[in-house]
């Protein structure tokens, strides 16, 4: 009993902490709204949105291994083979070869996300092979799986490849007549991609499923104390290669908003880093979905920054700027990853008698 209040005051203070940050983040857009105008801070919370949504999915990615026992440093592979088979589906569904039917806006669109989805939770179970069933070094599976991704994804790049379009915007700003408040929440709220609401619905079903679900308490059992799991009759291994399968998923719908949604095109190691950014926001949100995506969306803000720096007339060098986001992984490294528990057995492959 007192196991599980513990875990729920932690559960509550990582929750409070991450409202805490996200409350910060809006009242310093509200002040700076009144300093340089509502146009300019719009621009920043919707650059800060796009640049949550594949830190916040790769984060969840990692939740979903590592709460299962297994590191998952593949994020960044998995992310980048989905951005690019969902954007060549998009390309091949494109082209005058391709059925009429299927070159229709939304059914093109969903198939290209289906797809990348797909190959992400295929690189998934890969990693979980090599992992559970070989016993790799998990560190290792997981840069095999980058290198696999960075080299397959330049070998067959396609440069001067076109769409028929990206994503669209799922709701338009219901509010473009009104000339106050409610036009400017409408612009942050709508005019967003299909993937950019499933990033929501992802964090908030992670979060209800780890920790008000027998799926959740067994996923938890088995990345803290596998053996006892198992004598309660839990398949340990099974329930790894479930969870990996749904970890590359989440990474590879991340990868599918960069090509679908955020850019629409693709590019060579397009990724930048992002795999292993949302490792670390991860660790700042002490390995809970909540505390993770709050992280991302500081991350999110701190990307903003380099685009929209120039309106504020403050003279910085470019090259800081382009640092900051990383600068401030490396500072929420440092002051977390000493205070951060990881689950007990992470990184251990499990031996069943």
């Amino acid at each position: 009993m007192s196991g599980d209040v513990v875990s729920a005051v932690k559960t509550n203070r990582t929750t409070m902490s991450a409202m805490a940050l996200i409350a910060v983040i809006l009242v310093v857009a509200f002040l700076a709204a009144g300093a340089v105008g509502p146009a300019i801070v719009v621009a920043v919370i919707n650059a800060s949105i796009r640049g949550t949504v594949p830190i916040a999915l790769g984060a969840m990615s990692g939740i979903l291994s590592e709460r299962s026992g297994i590191v998952n440093i593949g994020i960044e592979g998995m992310m980048l083979l989905a951005a690019y088979v969902g954007f060549m589906i998009n390309v091949g569904l494109s082209s005058g070869g391709a059925p009429t039917a299927l070159q229709a806006e939304p059914v093109r669109l969903i198939l290209s996300i289906l797809g990348g989805v797909l190959i992400g939770g295929l690189t998934g179970l890969l990693h979980a092979l090599l992992s559970i069933r070989y016993k790799v070094d998990q560190i290792i599976s997981g840069t095999v799986i980058n290198t696999l991704a960075l080299g397959l994804t330049g070998y067959f790049y396609l440069a001067g490849a076109t769409t028929q379009g990206r994503l669209p915007p799922v709701i338009s700003n219901p509010f473009k007549q009104d000339a106050g408040l409610l036009f400017w929440i409408g612009e942050i709220v709508f005019n967003k991609g299909l993937v950019t609401y499933l990033m929501v619905l992802v964090v908030i079903t992670v979060t209800i499923a780890l920790f008000r679900t027998p799926w959740g308490l067994r996923t938890r059992a088995i990345g803290e104390h596998p053996r006892a799991a198992d004598t309660l009759g839990i398949n340990v291994h099974r329930l790894q290669y479930t969870n990996l399968f749904f970890s590359g998923c989440a990474a590879g719908l991340a990868g599918v908003f960069l090509t679908l949604e955020a850019v629409g095109i693709f590019e060579r190691g397009m990724t930048n880093g992002r795999g292993f950014i949302a490792l670390a926001v991860m660790i700042f949100g002490k390995w809970h979905p909540l505390g993770a995506a709050a992280g991302a969306l500081l991350f999110g803000f701190a990307t903003a920054l380099q685009g929209q720096l120039q309106f504020f007339n403050i003279q910085i060098p470019h090259q800081f700027v382009g640092m900051l986001p990383y600068l401030l992984t490396v500072i929420v490294l440092a002051g977390f990853v000493g205070r951060a528990r990881p689950p007990a057995h992470v990184g251990k492959p499990y031996e069943v008698e």
